[in-house]
């Protein structure tokens, strides 16, 4: 979604450079055994990350997360949309404000 590129993977962990950081920072990502999906907005599994992505058209920016495997999560306002990811982490798409 953000246009990264994979720089270190195995079964337990991945890292992700995205392209306008020169490879620092990374994303990184870690297997949890017993992983449970949080549970948006409620609180009894909660988040364990949240992005926020800046695009300029919320609606492309969403036929193209949605293409992705993103589920659309119910909250829409003019400046922002959340969605979970495949595996249940939710992120937004926000708007800049003018």
């Amino acid at each position: 979604m953000l246009g990264g590129e994979i720089v270190g993977f195995d079964e337990d962990w991945a890292e992700v450079a995205l392209p306008f950081t020169d490879h620092r920072p990374i994303l990184a990502f870690q297997r949890v055994d017993d992983y449970r999906a949080p549970e948006w907005p409620g609180r009894d599994v909660p988040q364990q990350e949240h992005l926020d992505v800046k695009v300029d058209d919320l609606d492309a920016g969403e036929t193209a997360v949605l293409a992705m495997g993103a589920t659309a999560a119910g909250s829409v306002t003019d400046t922002f949309r959340v969605y979970t990811d495949p595996a249940g982490h939710p992120f937004c798409l926000i708007r800049p404000t003018d």
